[in-house]
């Protein structure tokens, strides 16, 4: 009985992370003393949507956030911002979130 559960466990896995691999999802770094508390995008910079990223982006850490399927209709190309803990926000970026999937969007002090 427990090497049917191993079996159906290692079959499952490689389809696991085919669906995770299916999902749109970027990179962001925090390359500031100051925790992000709130990511912002917009496809025109006159409405924001919030992306859920839980307590924050701490100071020198990197975190993979993944799209909600209900975005998969928008344009590739979208503004980002961070909202900081000492009620600072970043300039907003420009980026195409349909390319270079790895390589994080790093917010740095200006």
């Amino acid at each position: 009985m427990i090497q049917a559960t191993l079996l159906c466990t290692a079959l499952a896995l490689p389809a696991l992370q085919a669906a995770a691999a299916d999902e749109w999802h970027f990179k962001v770094t925090n390359a500031t003393e100051t925790r992000i508390t709130k990511l912002q995008v917009s496809e025109g910079k006159k409405t924001w949507g919030d992306f859920d990223i839980g307590r924050g982006i701490a100071p020198g850490k990197t975190e993979t956030l993944v799209w909600d399927s209900s975005t998969d209709d928008e344009n590739c190309e979208q503004w980002i911002r961070a909202k900081f803990s000492d009620g600072s926000t970043s300039a907003p970026s420009k980026q195409n979130f349909c390319e270079d999937l790895d390589t994080p969007i790093e917010f740095s002090e200006e």
